[in-house]
């Protein structure tokens, strides 16, 4: 008999895990809140041993096609002057011509494609209840339904219901970054097409992504914050309060972005976060992706290592002899490349998020001189681990 999987979340990492878990034979449920595979998002990347992961699959062609190419960041004064322009591999680490940049959108719409003939997708729905036992896991949805499954996997995100429900509240396991952001699409008045520019004031920066030939760019306002704004997070009114007093004084295009902001209908807040946990797993409840290990978009690599945990949790799953094995081997085999990668974060923060004006300085004089940023350390950190071969 088939072992049955509920899975929670279909983002990224929950609809490459039901993937991975329906080529090794399991039965796959998949539940999400939203009604539908969500679309928005900023563009995200793909390198290192997660290139693997998307060849395996057999959606590299696609991403390819669906590859943003981002061919220059220009970094730019207060005064919106340049600093100084780059390939951004520079920075990242990535390698030009083989790792992918595309929309987020584009990458979960490419993974839901390759399961939603082959799994249930349960949409407009989330898990309220967990009982785990020897039997299985009962659970109960906000729907009222009531099943058991085997097993359930939280791959619902940083905020994850999942991971409440069966290990405790957030703050148990969330590390802030003293930072927030507000992301938005607005109108690309700058012409911008296949480049970013990246505006930077002490403890303030505005990122604007320009996609191909889109009539839209991307826009995302970071700033420091000692505390997180938890009273703003179920409000976007409260949310572009914040950010509009936060960047009030400031020049360039900004008060134009903060205009687009309020009447943005993707509008997207959060905290810069890490998850941090001594385990994944809690009994037969196991958890991947970012509500397992969020590395925060400094790193650039979330969506890199959710794909390789999905891939390591299904094979492990697959080839031991009970979850409790497969758990285990699970995390011994990720643990380190996780690790490593959330500690990219923390030079990713420096060069895009300078706290002071000498911060600043040094990072715009790095960027002009011998010292030049390398990605180095994330070309090496990104391929880290070498994939498994499951049967």
């Amino acid at each position: 008999m088939k072992r049955k999987v509920l899975v929670s979340g279909a983002s990224i990492a929950g609809p490459a895990l039901a993937y991975w878990l329906h080529r090794h034979g399991f039965e796959v449920t998949v539940v999400e809140k939203a009604d539908a595979i969500r679309s928005g998002g900023y563009p995200i990347d793909i390198r290192g041993t997660a290139l693997d992961v998307v060849r395996r699959m057999g959606v590299l062609p696609q991403l390819r096609e669906a590859h943003v190419d981002t061919r220059k960041i220009t970094f730019l004064h207060a005064d919106g002057k340049p600093v100084h322009a780059m390939r951004p591999e520079t920075l990242t680490g990535g390698v030009d011509g083989r790792d992918l940049e595309v929309r987020r959108q584009d990458l979960a719409y490419i993974l839901y494609g390759t399961v939603r003939d082959d799994v249930e997708f349960l949409f407009s729905d989330s898990i309220a209840t967990l009982h785990d036992h020897d039997g299985g896991v009962d659970v109960t949805f906000d729907s009222g339904t009531r099943r058991t499954f085997d097993l359930v996997v939280g791959a619902d995100g940083i905020h994850s219901n999942t991971r409440r429900l069966a290990f405790g509240p957030e703050e148990d396991y969330h590390h802030y970054l003293g930072c927030s952001f507000a992301g938005f699409s607005m109108a690309n008045e700058l012409g911008l097409s296949r480049e970013g520019l990246c505006w930077n004031t002490p403890g303030r920066n505005a990122v604007l992504y320009g996609i191909k030939d889109s009539d839209d760019v991307l826009a995302i306002m970071t700033f420091y914050q000692e505390e997180p704004p938890l009273r703003a997070f179920r409000d976007p009114r409260a949310q572009c309060d914040l950010v509009a007093s936060v960047f009030a004084d400031d020049q360039w295009e900004i008060p134009r972005l903060l205009a687009a902001m309020r009447t943005a209908d993707d509008l997207f807040f959060d905290v810069g976060g890490q998850i941090h946990m001594p385990q994944w797993s809690n009994g037969r409840v196991a958890l991947v992706g970012d509500a397992a290990y969020a590395p925060s978009f400094f790193s650039g690599q979330g969506t890199s290592i959710a794909l390789v945990g999905a891939y390591l949790l299904a094979g492990e799953l697959a080839t031991r002899p009970d979850h409790t094995a497969a758990f285990a081997a699970y995390d011994e085999a990720a643990r380190k490349f996780v690790e490593s990668n959330q500690a990219l974060a923390f030079s990713g923060r420096a060069s895009l998020l300078p706290r002071t004006a000498e911060d600043l300085a040094l990072r715009n004089q790095a960027l002009l001189g011998p010292s030049l940023p390398s990605g180095d350390e994330g070309r090496a950190v990104n391929s880290s681990l070498r994939l498994p071969d499951y049967p």
